[in-house]
């Protein structure tokens, strides 16, 4: 199976700098289905072709097909007769090997890193991809052009025939398709990534809660906009309507969700008919990302849907209060000499420090990831409600996990709530709380959903105090390997600097009735500030009255 990605910006061969690939070069990669090549049939100044060609092994294919999950999720693709076994178009048409093999060669262009070449990274390039054996099953070139064209993309698909011999036999589902535009090359890699076998509409592997977080990944940047959204979804995780639910509401567009298309929770016979398959993240100790997939249950009914050092707040805030924000709990470098605390660990003890401040007894922690901090906060007695919330089933199943939910007394288990549900809509669970919790989470929503983000949190939630954490951009230059331009996470919309946080915060306190403190967490360098900023919003006085 074959894929090309051509490009006539000058000079046409940068793109061997993003793709990581010497055009002088024949590039060789093993992969699971077979030998991957990359090379470069033409490669001047003016125009420079990369191509990606998939060995597949169809011995192989058919010695593995027990393993495999096709389309509408059958073994081996859905082919169930025994000639099917020789009769395979695995080895030529572009599908979820091809993709597979693509995340695998691709990788690092895939998630928009280029050191070499930083700019050419948000440089939009005029591109073409022809991939000349595509699938294109229940809809042919129309379907094409409705998942490509709203990209951008303009389509040029053409049938081809079962055989030419013999052409009264019609036309293959498969299509030589070229796509032309102008586009990010990690954009256009993602798309053609997620596209191939939802075109095909199979993948030759079991598909799980883990393909959620896939989708939400390589799609967060154009999905959640598409016509054709739904479709993606179902297609891509192989009409499992579970998990595409999940997937949708994961990429924050539960707001255009009916309540019975929510997720709510672990109910028997629902959400754990998709969990039968073993998690590969058993061990795994993931950051506070948006991580999706959910693989075994907790205990039923819990899970319910749906700085170190002083920072003074800067007079441009309105409705700040004079003081600092005080960091960890304690010195983060230890008596002994040993290393200072790593920052998230710094982050903790700051939002502790800060929760114990304000008395909060009452605590939701949004956007909740693995639960560290819920942890954290059970093991604390004076916290008497603790609301884990987060659109993930997979971080809440983790955090299940980190709690060790099916040995807690009964006493925890009243303490503690675990809630599915979305920054971007209502949720009457979250009102009158004393504190919310939104630590390294804004930074991974879209910048024109904030002012939402604002009015599901201070104007329907209004809890009395709530903490954000969000990391500080000018920080950035002080970490080894991270090229310049190039965020902390893959997933991250946005980085403030301190003064656009600074703005923000002054937007809110404008707008909603808080006051807030601003000031950072980590260790304060005095050209850039600290790695993480922190604002502390506490409600009005009389408005916490009436809420309380």
């Amino acid at each position: 199976m074959f894929l090309t990605v051509s490009t006539t910006y000058q000079p046409a061969t940068d793109l061997g700098f993003l793709l990581h690939k010497h055009p002088d070069r024949v590039h060789r990669f093993d992969t699971a289905a077979g030998p991957a090549h990359v090379f470069y049939p033409e490669a001047t100044d003016a125009r420079c072709t990369a191509a990606l060609l998939l060995e597949v092994d169809p011995v192989g294919l058919v010695r593995g097909s027990s393993r495999s999950t096709g389309r509408r999720g059958q073994a081996g693709g859905g082919r169930d007769t025994a000639g099917a076994h020789y009769v395979d178009d695995r080895p030529y048409a572009a599908s979820s090997l091809l993709a597979v093999a693509m995340a695998a060669v691709f990788s690092t262009a895939m998630a928009g890193r280029c050191r070499a070449r930083p700019e050419l990274v948000t440089t939009p390039l005029p591109l073409s991809i022809r991939l000349p054996s595509l699938p294109c099953r229940g809809g042919g070139a129309d379907l094409v052009r409705r998942l490509f064209e709203p990209l951008g993309w303009q389509v040029e698909a053409n049938p081809l025939p079962l055989d030419p011999n013999f052409p009264d036999w019609g036309d293959a589902p498969h299509h030589d398709v070229t796509l032309t535009g102008t586009a990010l090359l990690a954009d256009a890699l993602t798309q053609a990534y997620v596209l191939l076998p939802v075109l095909d509409d199979a993948k030759h592997y079991h598909v799980g809660r883990d393909e959620i977080d896939k989708l939400v990944r390589e799609g967060a940047r154009w999905l959640p906009g598409h016509p054709e959204q739904r479709l993606i979804a179902r297609r891509y995780l192989a009409h499992r309507s579970g998990l595409a639910t999940a997937a949708l509401t994961q990429l924050s567009v539960a707001e255009d969700l009916t309540a019975e298309g929510i997720p709510d929770g672990f109910e028997p016979g629902r959400l754990t008919s998709d969990a039968t398959e073993p998690d590969p993240a058993a061990n795994a100790e993931p950051d506070r990302t948006m991580e999706t997939g959910l693989t075994t249950n907790p205990e039923p009914g819990l899970i319910q849907a749906a700085g170190q050092g002083p920072s003074t707040v800067p007079s441009t805030v309105p409705g700040a209060v004079p003081g600092a924000v005080q960091g960890a709990d304690a010195d983060p470098v230890n008596g002994d000499g040993t290393p200072e605390l790593p920052l998230a660990e710094q982050r903790r003890r700051a939002i502790m420090a800060e929760l114990r401040t304000a008395g909060a007894r009452r605590v939701a922690d949004v956007g909740c990831g693995a639960g560290r901090l819920v942890a954290r906060l059970v093991a604390d007695r004076a916290f008497t409600e603790i609301v884990a919330v987060d659109v993930s089933h997979r971080a809440l199943e983790l955090t299940a996990r980190r709690l060790h939910v099916e040995q807690m007394s009964d006493r925890d288990r009243e303490r503690v709530r675990l809630v599915v549900s979305s920054l971007l809509y209502r949720d009457d669970r979250l009102t009158g709380m004393d504190a919310i919790v939104l630590s390294e989470v804004v930074e991974h929503v879209d910048p024109p959903r904030l002012p939402v983000l604002a009015d599901v949190l201070l104007g329907h939630a209004r809890p009395g105090t709530l903490l954000i954490t969000t990391p500080n951009r000018e920080y950035n230059v002080r970490y080894d390997g991270l090229p310049p331009g190039v965020l902390r996470h893959r997933d991250h919309r946005f980085e403030w600097t301190r003064a656009e946080f600074t703005a923000w915060i002054g937007d809110l306190v404008a707008g909603y009735p808080y006051r807030a403190r601003i000031g950072g967490i980590g260790a304060d360098d005095p050209e850039v500030g600290q790695p993480t900023q922190l604002a502390v919003l506490e409600l009005a006085a009389p408005e916490r009255g009436a809420n309380r």
